[in-house]
């Protein structure tokens, strides 16, 4: 049986020979055959060259994600278990530490599978599946990673708002192995955490800020913390373990504070020396400059604020606004380590927002330390859209 073929308009190809994997809906000048979603498409130009394979995606944007460039090769078991097993040789630094459990051991386009994240917790695998082609290979990821970690635990967290933009409903529970406790307990480094991977954000815990909570160890030694969208309290510990005397931690959710103290009560710090805050984060931080709260260190770590390119503006006007009140909430020269995951806004941005916040709040700001994310979760630099944790420590004097 043929395979179906998606066929460029003119000019459209040039960015899958700059080997970028997406294929947007307004490149596509016709297909060839009826393929059901998720399905491998040949990509072709309009002259007839083939580009590669993709997966088949009709209601996304993004019409078909790459598989793989060399149409020389097949999509098949095999491919997607040599495709796995280079993804974890990447990660055999980690694996082989005997402080750290828990980290991303599939990150999608980085790793040459579009759609697909996985993260590991100890003995539990979390699968994110996040486009058709992803779902139309779920059950021999499966099997895949049943193969390369015998008696783990697999569960699914394939319930990202970005499905909705390929048409699938969103999708959780377990996909093999043991019922999994209502809290996993992980290592990273001299840290200990409960992560909850069934209800918790992304696949439970923001194994992406792993490098960066140990570089938070190193600059906020003493003094008064601030720890702002605090959610399970990972900078909270790493401020408790740097010597912080008292750390105020803030996020929308009491849920999620109280499972921050329980990570406090794990690493035997003094929960006496933490005092948690429900509420909105930049209704609270006004109300503290009004009252003339300082502090000497301050992390802000805000959800994404933008989603699309419309909203940019708005989110850059939100980042502006809670950096320049971070920035008259310190003490001189008090730390801020500041961030934004948000993939649309790029580092040039966010640095030229901080600089903004820096004049309006009349302070003096010197950036120490560019922050990003680690190495288990790669940028291929032909996909730049790879990186999109950016951060700064910054001195505010």
């Amino acid at each position: 049986m043929a395979i179906p073929r998606v066929i460029l308009k003119p000019g459209r190809e040039k960015s899958l020979q700059r080997y970028h994997p997406w294929v947007f809906s307004g490149a596509v000048a016709r297909v060839v055959g009826h393929p059901q979603p998720g399905a491998t498409v040949g990509i072709y130009a309009h002259t007839g060259a083939q580009l590669g394979w993709g997966a088949w995606s009709p209601q996304s944007q993004i019409s078909v994600r790459v598989w793989s460039f060399n149409p020389d090769e097949v999509i098949d078991q095999q491919w997607w278990r040599t495709r796995i097993q280079q993804a974890l040789v990447r990660r055999q630094p980690l694996a082989q530490r005997p402080d750290l459990d828990s980290y991303r051991l599939v990150y999608a386009e980085a790793d040459g599978l579009p759609g697909v994240i996985v993260d590991r917790y100890r003995d539990v695998i979390v699968v994110q599946l996040l486009s058709w082609g992803a779902e139309f290979w779920r059950d021999t990821l499966g099997q895949l990673l049943t193969e390369f970690y015998p008696g783990a635990t697999i569960y699914e967290r394939s319930d990202a708002d970005s499905r909705a933009k390929e048409g699938l409903p969103p999708r959780t529970g377990l996909l093999t192995g043991a019922e999994i406790p209502e809290l996993i307990p992980i290592q990273e480094y001299q840290n200990r955490f409960w992560v909850d991977v069934q209800r918790g954000h992304k696949t439970g815990f923001y194994l992406d800020q792993r490098e960066n909570r140990q570089v938070v160890q190193r600059y906020c030694q003493g003094g008064t913390a601030l720890n702002c969208f605090a959610y399970t309290g990972g900078f909270t510990v790493s401020l408790l373990r740097a010597g912080c005397q008292h750390v105020t931690q803030i996020d929308s959710a009491a849920s999620v504070l109280d499972l921050a103290q329980k990570n406090v009560a794990f690493n035997s710090l003094d929960s006496q020396r933490v005092t948690s805050v429900v509420g909105d984060v930049f209704q609270v931080l006004r109300q503290y400059r009004d009252a003339g709260r300082r502090f000497d260190h301050i992390i802000l770590d805000p959800p994404k604020f933008a989603d699309t390119q419309a909203q940019i503006p708005r989110a850059a006007r939100g980042y502006k606004d809670i950096n320049l009140l971070a920035m008259k909430l310190l003490k001189p020269g008090g730390f801020l380590v500041t961030f934004s995951c948000s993939g649309l806004v790029s580092a040039d941005l966010f640095q030229k927002i901080l600089a903004a916040a820096a004049i309006d709040s009349g302070r003096t700001v010197h950036l120490l330390q560019p922050l990003g994310q680690p190495w288990d979760h790669p940028i291929n630099l032909c996909v730049p859209e790879g990186a999109y944790l950016k951060g700064w420590v910054c001195q505010v004097t």
